[in-house]
């Protein structure tokens, strides 16, 4: 069983070293979207993993995924959408920070949190899925380049229907491998499903929108089963599931993301354990 009662400032240090990590970006889904999926129940295997009110809102660091993630690999995931200051659950070793807090696991001499899990002793494995991850240019290649090893093919991105299954499919044989059996793991998987294309999960959809949104969602959930069930497998996992940021589907007259409308700032998110 996961633990998302109580947990919202987990002492990391005594979690870095002792558990594998996993880190998944829900490209492009918004809280609405997430929320209502939940709430109509219709996410049965990540609502084992969320509180009884669903995800948590929270206000992300980045209108876009490059811009998101960025960040997220120096430490600063989405923060709660409430007054702060919010400790974090990681941190690069700089002077001023408000936000690093007794239960931070800090990370010395290094400019991102990725180097810094190797240097704890971890296998980190990337496995993309939007363009920033196709590792086809140096800007593709640019975050999957901090990891011991990464994985982008065109079965993982925007366009393929089943490219999660894809993705956890990768993740699952990776964490299975008897290279990796005595290793602790960081996996990060950036889901590509929800975002644009999208509409090919919502039959007879002609184009993308809220709807073919929570469709993807949807699909997305049933296939992360299988990554939750090798990780319990290994002895468990810290698990953080969120949104790098949401989209715009003509909401004031807003499209897309890279802008600060809320439904592209407003995020959901989730952290917790995965037991054995």
């Amino acid at each position: 069983m996961s633990e998302p009662a109580g947990f919202a400032n987990p002492d990391m240090r005594a979690i870095v070293g002792h558990r594998d990590l996993l880190l998944i970006t829900l490209d492009t889904l918004r809280f609405d979207a997430a929320q209502r999926c939940f709430e109509r129940g219709e996410l049965p295997v990540l609502a084992q993993h969320l509180p009884p009110a669903g995800w948590e809102p929270r206000h992300t660091p980045g209108s876009f995924t490059y811009a998101a993630h960025a960040a997220f690999f120096a430490g600063f995931l989405p923060t709660p959408a409430r007054p702060g200051p919010h400790p974090r659950l990681f941190a690069l070793d700089f002077e001023g920070s408000e936000t690093t807090a007794a239960g931070t696991h800090v990370f010395r001499d290094r400019a991102d949190i990725v180097s810094g899990l190797g240097d704890a002793g971890y296998r980190t494995i990337c496995i993309g899925g939007v363009g920033f991850f196709n590792k086809r240019n140096p800007l593709g290649s640019q975050f999957p380049d901090l990891f011991d090893e990464s994985h982008w093919n065109p079965g993982f991105g925007v366009t393929a229907v089943d490219s999660t299954e894809r993705q956890v499919a990768l993740a699952c044989e990776r964490l299975r491998s008897d290279e990796l059996r005595d290793r602790r793991c960081f996996v990060f998987i950036n889901v590509s499903a929800l975002h644009q294309p999208n509409r090919h999960y919502l039959p007879g959809a002609e184009c993308d929108g809220y709807d073919s949104h929570c469709a993807a969602l949807r699909y997305v959930d049933g296939a992360l089963a299988p990554l939750f069930a090798a990780l319990r497998a290994r002895g468990g996992a810290f698990a953080i599931v969120c949104s790098d940021h949401g989209t715009a589907y003509g909401e004031d007259g807003y499209h897309g993301h890279r802008l600060a409308h809320d439904t592209v700032m407003t995020v959901p998110y989730a952290h917790f354990l995965l037991n054995p």
